[in-house]
């Protein structure tokens, strides 16, 4: 025991002399003997704490301090070691300062006790937290344990808790934003939920609430309790909003304390009052405090909610008397009563206005503007402010959780009132739904039961309506206004004696003079005047002045703007007092009120549509649809009106607006689908914006409602039918259309426009048949045009577009001319006599000729083929055009176009009757004019690319460069035209400028692929680069895309088609290619019989597919009419083509066996072309044309068996064809029928010099080879077949060259192989034949009879199916041999109805059956 305390003596004198190591090395001398010696583990605390060992001296302090608790000395060192730290520990310096302060309060010592609090405050407030020092401040207050000792010491509570809770405000706002930051950053996060989370997370934690009401406990200012009080009210609405639904209710009622409290107190706090007075529920503003709301307008003068709320209540409306003012009552107050009790409307309403602009999340200040402005009968804002409140109350129940039951139903009641009469009746369904939503919990709400009884009325429910009105009449006995509308509900029902009984009664009643009860009593004087109206329908009583006339001119004394008043007099004035001034003074005026007098608009409507006042009837007619009565709500009975939206679309036609036109009548169509004047509107107006297919169904409907209108309005659907005929017109169903057109005039027989159309209908039917090729149809077409113009011309001689159709009908046979017979001269010289001077006719007489004297010259019609007939048509034509431009001396544009109708007919007069017996350069009189009529068109109206168009062509031979300019011109005018870019290359052609014209057509055909005359001018462009091949094929297509109308294109294509079968032999045996052709030329010859050429061409045509017969008919008919033009001009050309078509007649007569007529044939064109300077052919052609009717006289004196003549042709044929191969072998053949043995030799010997000549003539060596075969001439055979075999292996020859090369070959094979091996020598050969051109199907055919393997008939097949057209030229026999060698019966019907008359078919199918 001694050395322990030695050693603590020992230790204390170190620590007094600062040797810290001793100490120590002495204190743990003394815990090694005792560790729980106190003193030791202070001195060692105390010493390491000067070594700066805080670790250990803190361990040191830790076990002296549980040694013994309650003494001081091991606190206040481990107190000083905490303060000395570098590294400053501020919660555990404040466990240690808090356990010194309780053992010096346990000793008594307050000094000691405040010194360590207050070093804690400050330790904490220098180096802790902000969290730090808020438990550091907590120490001092009234919770704290050592509070109650040191009371006085310490400073106020209420100051300690302001510290605290602005520490917990900063920590709070920090935490939120840093929480806020952190999660708005999230997939799918939206800002405000984020922050209502985080907010309601932070402020379940938090103490703030209690801080803020311990201050106001502790607080002695006024002050600092109404600031805390603000701030506790604040942060508990703040809880409130973002509090759960279900913990709402208990954070509601804390909040509704709160402000109360502030609100008894008269504390101005705004959110406070606002939530004493926005989360009030009634119906009716009188539940609320009118002290509340006085303070409240008294405490916030500039507040919008007040300004509103004094507005309201200094109002006419207002639920509360008057202020009273009394001696009590203060002064401030007094003046304030007064103010209001003696503002006026106008400032009242600018007062609230201002007040609902200020306080935008006011749901108590919409609704009560809402009232107002329903009271004012501003139903447009009344409705406005209710959604707006309605929408503000959803908000503010979803942040307090409230209902809002009554404050809903309050301004549901104000909106759907207002909706009632806002854009009537469109909102009516949403204003009853309302209604009956608010009847369903309160069913007997006066207001609602008002509102659907109105509701019903407007919907002519008029039973239901009393019923309703009748239901809040037991509520409210005295309203006159529901007395008022309950009666006229009877009227209005037909109880008119029993309605107007109790609306005179109403009227004893009514003393008001008030606006609104003069506004009652004008409506209740105005619906008497209606009752009596309606009592007595009877014209007299009507007139009577004393009567309705005079309640509606005493509703008007009430209420000067009281519009259904003015309708009533309008219709009075119109109708019975006939003072039609008055009548629209008084429409004008009523509707000029209210855009719902509908009867006022559609009368004004109507009138200012008979003075085409098309402006006024579209403003009239619009203010009408947006008045919102034309379209009755769903579920209505009231009829929709659908006229307003047909004046629309009647408008917006005559403004050629057809899209919106449509739009109108389709949306009275919804209104009234029967109404017949808006289907047609609606059908004129699809038929102007090109929608020619619904148009057609818009008037098939307008038919179908034909019987209902004629019954009422006869002779008013005429024009439907009309329109249809238009339509199809359109539409190309010309001949519907004619009908149609036809069915009206059977109604209307005088009816101009439809004669017009008719007549131009038929122009254009016939103009339609030329392009499809039907002329019969179109000279019948242009028959009935002239028929029909008669008749007009009878009563409207002086309409350009009749002179202008009589001109083109005139035209049309000028392109039909074989049909020239039903052109009726007779008839056309009465139409062009009827009703002029026939001086007017001499128009450029002096240039073209055609003038009166013409008109005077044409006789009657003819059945013949008369040749004046052509001119007669085309002078007729031109006359009509001129007298179209008589017509039309008013009008510049149409006597433009008729100048340029005029030369387009003089043009065709030069084309037609000039331009092909004219082959000088000289212009003819047709073209002169032709020229002129352009030239003045174009004076007229130069901005037509048209005029220029027609200009340039006028001008092609004549001047290039005018012509070129004019073409120019146009096209900078339109240079999207394809025929005017064509007719400019083809004056760069005629100019032999080849790239100019290429570019010029190839602008043309990028242009329109599909224009015909492009294409025709770039294969003219190809013959003259030397390219016959793309030329044949540019002109085929041509002809394949043009339609018949074309001369050109018919004859180019007919011509080069021909060139082609002369350059490719292939083509020459094919039909297929000769059918086109052939109809082209059928075609010229209908529409121009003169055209000798082409008729002669068409009969080669026949000659090759041998359609003899036809041939002889036409080459006769061309020799006759040849012979007699000859004879009367003796031309060289004449004499040509006479001799020509001889030769030509002489070959079809030889191929139908009439020999003796083609001997004579052939031998008279020998004779006319012996004289080669006479005969008028040129060298060539004259070579040809002997040497055609040589080998043909011969042929046909062989036949005769007159051999000597056969052989002289033969020979001279031979000499004049320098040894023709042709010629050499059909020589031979005749020499060789004759059967002679010299002759035999002769032919033999002509056969091998001909081969010899021409080694690759093809029908020399097979006719050589038949020959040998015949003679048995075993050498020579083989050596046929050997130039055969080389000959198969040529690859220019065509198809049936190759045929015919197999088939000798296979007959020599056959004929010359032994007897033990025929048939296989025969099958190499035609595999041979197989290898040289597997793609023949005659060869597998071949193979396929030699074998019995199906694989040769399958394959002739496949071939035979890819050579038929447009793949091969196989004919249908070839096809159904090859479908009857596969033996198969479906095959062999196949075959059969291939070609039925082809005998393998039918064999065929009978093996199969076998």
């Amino acid at each position: 025991m001694s050395s322990i305390k030695s050693a603590l003596k020992a230790a204390k004198a170190a620590l007094d002399s600062q040797n810290y190591d001793e100490a120590v090395t002495q204190a743990n001398q003394v815990l090694a003997s005792d560790p729980r010696n106190y003193h030791a583990n202070v001195f060692l605390g105390l010493a390491l704490d000067k070594q700066g060992n805080f670790e250990e001296a803190i361990k040191a302090y830790d076990a002296a301090t549980k040694i013994k608790d309650n003494d001081a000395l091991a606190w206040q060192g481990l107190v000083n070691l905490y303060e000395n730290q570098t590294v400053k520990n501020v919660d555990d310096y404040r466990q240690a300062a808090v356990r010194l302060a309780e053992i010096y309060m346990k000793a008594d010592d307050q000094f000691r006790c405040q010194s360590v609090i207050d070093k804690l405050t400050l330790f904490a407030k220098a180096h802790g937290s902000r969290l730090q020092y808020e438990q550091a401040l907590k120490v001092i207050l009234p919770t704290s344990t050592i509070y109650d000792f040191l009371e006085g010491r310490l400073p106020h509570p209420s100051y300690t808790f302001k510290k605290l809770a602005g520490l917990k405000e900063a920590d709070e706002k920090e935490r939120i934003n840093k929480l806020i930051g952190e999660r708005r950053t999230r997939l799918g996060a939206k800002i405000d939920r984020v922050t209502a989370e985080v907010k309601r997370e932070v402020f379940s934690e938090s103490e703030l609430e209690n801080i803020y009401q311990s201050i106001i406990d502790w607080s002695d200012e006024d002050e600092v309790r109404r600031e805390y009080e603000e701030k506790l009210l604040v942060r508990a609405y703040e809880s409130l909003v973002v509090s759960p639904l279900e913990k709402k209710k208990e954070k509601r009622i804390a909040v509704e304390k709160l402000a109360h409290g502030l609100v008894v107190l008269k504390h101005p706090f705004a959110l406070a009052w606002k939530i004493a007075l926005e989360w009030k529920d009634d119906d009716s503003l009188q539940a609320w405090d009118r002290g509340v709301l006085n303070e409240y307008i008294q405490l916030f003068p500039t507040d919008g909610l007040g300004k509103v709320l004094r507005g309201y209540i200094s109002s006419e409306i207002s639920p509360f008397p008057p202020s009273p003012v009394g001696n009590e009552q203060a002064g401030s107050e007094k003046d304030t009563a007064d103010e209001d009790t003696t503002i006026s409307t106008e400032d009242r309403l600018i007062l609230m206005t201002d007040g609902i602009g200020e306080s935008p999340s006011s749901a108590l200040a919409h609704r009560l503007m809402a009232e107002y402005y329903l009271y004012l009968e501003e139903h447009e804002s009344a409705v406005e402010s209710s959604r707006k409140a309605r929408k503000l109350l959803k908000t503010e129940a979803q942040l307090s959780g409230l209902k809002f039951e009554n404050n809903n139903d309050a301004v549901d009641i104000t909106l759907a009132t207002a909706l009632i009469q806002y854009q009537a009746p469109k909102n009516h369904p949403e204003a009853k739904s309302l209604f009956d939503a608010v009847l369903k919990r309160k069913p007997t709400f006066t207001s609602a039961l008002i509102g659907v009884g109105l509701i019903l009325e407007e919907q002519e429910d008029f039973a239901g309506a009393i019923d309703f009105l009748s239901r809040a009449l037991e509520r409210d006995p005295q309203n006159a206004r529901v007395r008022s509308e309950s009666a006229w509900c009877k009227a209005l029902s037909g109880k008119l004696e029993i309605a107007l009984e109790e609306l005179e009664a109403c009227l004893h009643d009514m003393s008001g003079s008030d606006p609104r009860s003069k506004d009652l009593k004008a409506q209740t004087l105005y619906r008497v005047g209606m009752c009596l109206w309606n009592l007595d329908p009877s014209k007299a009583s009507r007139k009577d002045r004393k009567g309705a006339y005079a309640r509606f001119l005493a509703a008007l004394q009430a209420n000067l703007n009281y519009s259904p008043a003015y309708t009533a007099l309008g219709i009075y004035y119109a109708d019975y007092a006939k003072d039609r001034k008055r009548a629209r003074k008084c429409f004008q005026k009523a509707f000029e009120l209210s855009p719902s007098e509908i009867e006022a608009a559609e009368r004004l409507a109507r009138a200012f549509a008979n003075q085409g006042d098309w402006d006024l009837v579209e403003v009239v007619a619009q203010r009408a649809v947006e008045s919102g009565k034309v379209r009755p709500p769903p579920g209505s009975r009231k009829k929709g009106l659908s006229w307003p939206f047909a004046a629309l679309g009647v408008v917006h036609m005559n403004k050629q607006d057809y899209a919106k036109s449509v739009i109108s009548f389709q949306s009275a169509l919804r209104i009234s689908p029967e109404d017949y004047h808006s289907w047609v509107g609606l059908g004129e107006s699809y038929h102007n914006s090109g929608r020619y297919i619904a148009a057609t169904k818009a008037f098939q409907q307008a038919e179908k409602l034909e019987e209902d209108v004629e019954r009422t309005k006869a002779g008013e659907t005429w024009f439907a039918k009309y329109m249809l005929a238009n339509v199809k017109r359109e539409l190309g169903d010309y001949d519907e259309a004619v009908e149609d057109y036809q069915a009206v005039l059977d109604l209307r027989s005088r009816e101009f426009g439809v004669s017009v159309a008719l007549l131009q209908t038929l122009v254009e039917t016939a103009w339609r048949n030329v392009e499809l090729g039907f002329f019969g149809k179109a000279a019948e077409s242009a028959r009935r045009a002239i028929q029909s113009a008669r008749v007009i011309a009878e009563d409207t001689p002086a309409a350009f577009n009749l002179w202008k159709a009589v001109g083109d009908a005139c035209s049309i046979w000028s392109w039909v001319q074989s049909h020239m017979v039903s052109f009726s001269r007779r008839d056309i010289k009465q139409l062009l006599e009827t009703g002029i001077d026939t001086q007017e006719y001499d128009l450029l007489v002096e240039v073209d000729g055609v003038g009166r004297d013409i008109l005077a010259s044409l006789g009657p019609s003819t059945d013949s083929m008369d040749p004046s007939v052509a001119a007669d048509c085309l002078h007729a034509a031109i006359l009509a055009q001129k007298r179209a431009i008589y017509t039309s001396a008013s009008d510049i544009h149409a006597q433009a176009v008729a100048w340029y109708n005029l030369g387009w007919t003089e043009q065709r007069a030069h084309s037609c009757l000039v331009q092909e017996s004219n082959k000088s350069n000289k212009p003819s009189k047709y073209l002169k004019a032709a020229m002129r009529c352009f030239k003045r068109a174009i004076e007229l109206e130069s901005g037509n690319a048209e005029f220029w168009n027609a200009l340039g062509i006028a001008t092609t031979q004549l001047n290039p460069k005018v012509a070129q300019h004019s073409f120019v011109r146009s096209l900078h005018l339109n240079e999207r035209s394809a025929r005017v870019w064509t007719n400019l290359g083809t004056l760069y052609l005629l100019e032999d400028d080849y790239q100019l014209a290429n570019d010029a057509l190839t602008r043309a055909q990028s242009t329109d692929p599909d224009y015909a005359q492009a294409w025709v001018g770039q294969g003219s462009l190809a013959l003259m680069l030397g390219d016959p091949k793309e030329a044949q094929l540019l002109f085929t297509h041509a002809f394949e895309i043009a339609d018949s109308a074309s001369f050109l294109i018919k004859r180019q294509y007919a011509l080069s088609t021909f060139d082609h079968l002369l350059d490719s032999p292939a083509a020459a045996t094919s039909i297929n290619s000769m059918i086109q052709p052939i109809f082209a030329l059928h075609q010229l010859h209908s529409q121009c019989p003169s055209a000798l050429p082409y008729h002669h061409l068409a009969a080669l045509y026949l000659e090759r597919i041998g359609d003899y017969a036809t041939a002889i008919s036409r080459l006769t008919t061309i020799c006759t009419t040849v012979e007699a033009e000859y004879e009367v001009s003796e031309a060289p050309s004449s004499l040509a083509r006479f001799a020509k078509a001889k030769a030509d007649l002489a070959r079809s007569q030889l191929a139908v066996r009439d020999y003796a007529s083609a001997a004579e044939s052939a031998e008279t064109s020998l004779d006319l072309s012996s004289d080669e300077e006479s005969s008028g052919l040129e060298p060539q052609p004259r070579r040809k044309c002997r040497l055609s009717a040589q080998m043909t006289a011969g042929l046909a004196r062989y036949f005769l068996n007159d051999m000597d003549q056969a052989l002289g042709m033969f020979r001279s044929a031979l000499e004049e064809s320098n040894g023709s191969p042709d010629v050499v072998c059909l020589l031979a053949q005749v020499l060789w029928a004759k059967g002679g043995e010299q002759e035999r030799d002769v032919a033999k010997e002509q056969l091998f010099d001909c081969i010899e000549n021409n080694p690759g003539h093809v029908n020399a060596t097979e006719l050589l080879g038949v020959i040998a075969i015949l003679d048995g001439d075993t050498g020579t055979v083989d050596a046929v077949a050997d130039d055969l075999r080389t000959l198969a292996s040529d690859d220019t020859l065509h198809d049936e060259q190759q045929r015919r090369i197999g088939k000798l070959l296979v007959a020599i094979s056959t004929l010359s192989a032994q007897d033990e091996s025929p048939r296989l020598e025969t099958t190499t050969e035609v595999a041979t034949s197989i290898l040289l051109s597997p793609w023949q199907p005659h060869v597998w055919s071949e193979l396929a009879n030699l074998t019995e393997d199906t694989y040769p008939a399958e394959m002739a097949l496949k071939t035979a199916a890819h050579a038929i057209p447009p793949g091969g030229s196989l004919d249908a026999e070839d096809l159904a041999k090859a479908f009857a060698g596969t033996k198969h019966a479906g095959d062999a019907q196949r075959s059969i109805m291939t070609a039925p008359w082809v005998r393998e078919g039918w064999e065929g199918l009978e093996t199969a059956l076998k």
